[in-house]
């Protein structure tokens, strides 16, 4: 399947409260994806507090207007340290998602925020509640990692 259409039909209505994540099928773990785009940003991590910041460089296969990778189905293929992220390797990797991941939230027993794409029912919500990164990345080919810092921005976390 292709990020750029994820599939949010068809499942058990509100699967995502009766079922665990390492319970859902791939399907059901790609639905969960709500498309901000937070996630394909270059992070930057304070080697002595583990503190990760966030910057407005993006991978070189995100797609700012989309806010989807360019390749999504091959894109280990151009960036081998794109991580995959799934039930078994969440725990690995929380530290560095965003405050308003789906994945996050539901590890952590909370609820998804309703402009998640589940639950409006609408791929846009997640831009309008401008909780995404929609226009304001710039392409890591552009930027050295030498000047990542420069780029240091909050995450956005819209109206929640």
């Amino acid at each position: 399947m292709s990020r750029n259409s994820i599939n949010r039909q068809g499942f058990q209505d509100r699967f995502w409260e009766t079922k665990t994540l390492d319970r859902m099928s791939t399907e059901e773990w790609e639905a969960l994806c709500d498309g901000c785009g937070k996630c394909c940003l270059n992070k930057l991590e304070d080697e002595d507090t583990g503190e990760v910041e966030l910057t407005r460089v993006a991978c070189r296969l995100f797609d700012d207007s989309s806010c989807k990778c360019g390749q999504y189905d091959i894109r280990q293929q151009f960036v081998p340290e794109c991580i995959s992220l799934n039930a078994r390797t969440i725990d690995l990797h929380m530290y560095w998602l965003p405050e308003t991941c789906a994945y996050k939230l539901l590890k952590k027993g909370k609820p998804l925020y309703n402009w998640h794409p589940l639950i409006s029912g609408r791929e846009e919500s997640v831009h309008e509640a401008r909780v995404s990164v929609q226009h304001m990345t710039v392409p890591e080919f552009e930027v050295g990692e030498d000047d990542w810092e420069d780029h240091l921005i909050e995450e956005p976390i819209g109206c929640g």
